[in-house]
């Protein structure tokens, strides 16, 4: 049986983290329902306010307005249920303010990848919130751990293992993607279990891990929990929703994709990427954009040698049009063929984990 997973004075009811997808993806309505359920809804911090009217003449501050008002929305619809999480990259710009948004909005958890958070501790010092790192290797996994160590004398809350099929920025290099010498998602999960122990005496509590990255069903959640995984990361499988935040042409997009339409491409901000094929990376592969606003959100994004703004990107395929921006997808994305409710979604991956797990 699936096993609620504890934390200092909070409980994960549910061991299912919805991972955090930005641009509009991922906001109050996915996470407040997906919490209602008993798991982590997370809001994204990636431009949560790109309808704000103020979002052009100040993008940091409607974003950190929306972080704090998106929290509020879903802790209402959670009705005092499950957990609630902030998806915060380390390449952002103003990352330190958003840190400081997701505290003043009482988020239980800010969850931070595209980068290592190694200050992060020193950002949410005495706010009580849960800290955890993504990473996508043992490497990562032990400079943080050292890290926050050395420096801070704490360790993760919770650590989130991204594997190489996931959709969005990644953690591997291209060639390595590429050409599928990635290492596995089960291999990185055991190495980096056998770094917990020592952390783990020493500061006298649990740091559960969560396996991310191509997790679909029931069977992916058995699989990573017979590991010893305390629960997963799903984020794709919540697109096809109806109380997904994304635009129904969105959804649609996900939805009708096959497994060919789904590729590896090369963002602007300068990381390998997974996103459908669709009219807008064909038209752009190769070719430079002139970029007439630029948002100055992404650290390594220089706008001079940039072939597209991906926030814009990002921003015109939820709002607009998908086929014109960047649809993120995970590489199971052409396995979802229908709408569901996050109850009935989360309610059938319980069953089937629960029924593998018997099994074995």
């Amino acid at each position: 049986m699936l096993k609620a997973v504890f934390f200092p004075d909070k409980t994960l009811t549910i061991p299912i983290i919805q991972g955090g997808m930005g641009v509009g993806i991922s906001l109050s309505s996915l996470a407040g329902h997906v919490m209602k359920e008993g798991g982590m809804g997370v809001i994204s911090a990636a431009h949560p306010g790109y309808a704000r009217a103020d979002f052009r003449s100040d993008s940091v501050a409607a974003n950190c307005k929306s972080i704090i008002d998106e929290c509020a929305k879903a802790r209402k619809i959670a009705q005092g249920k499950g957990m609630l999480g902030v998806n915060i990259m380390v390449a952002s710009t103003d990352y330190d303010r958003y840190v400081q948004a997701a505290i003043e909005a009482g988020a239980d958890a800010i969850i931070s990848g595209a980068g290592l958070p190694l200050h992060l501790p020193a950002l949410a010092k005495d706010s009580g919130v849960l800290l955890a790192p993504i990473v996508s290797s043992k490497r990562a996994a032990q400079l943080i751990l050292r890290s926050w160590d050395k420096h801070y004398q704490t360790c993760p809350d919770f650590i989130v293992i991204e594997g190489c099929e996931a959709g969005g920025h990644l953690g591997f290099r291209k060639e390595e993607l590429l050409s599928n010498t990635c290492q596995p998602l089960e291999e990185i999960v055991t190495e980096v279990l056998s770094l917990l122990p020592s952390y783990e005496e020493k500061y006298q509590k649990k740091i559960p891990v969560f396996a991310a990255g191509g997790i679909y069903d029931g069977k992916d959640i058995a699989r990573m929990l017979a590991l010893g995984a305390s629960g997963v990361q799903m984020a794709t499988r919540f697109i096809a929703t109806f109380e997904c935040d994304a635009s129904e042409a969105f959804k649609q997009a996900v939805i009708r994709c096959k497994k060919e339409d789904i590729r590896l491409i090369k963002s602007p901000a300068g990381l390998p990427g997974r996103a459908l094929n669709n009219a807008f990376i064909k038209r752009v592969e190769g070719k430079m954009i002139c970029m007439e606003n630029c948002l100055h959100c992404m650290k390594p994004c220089d706008p001079s040698h940039t072939p597209y703004c991906i926030s814009e990107a990002l921003i015109t395929a939820v709002s607009k049009d998908p086929e014109d921006g960047v649809v993120f997808v995970g590489s199971n994305a052409w396995r979802v063929h229908r709408m569901m409710h996050v109850q009935e979604l989360i309610q059938d991956l319980i069953k089937e984990a629960n029924a593998c797990l018997k099994e074995n």
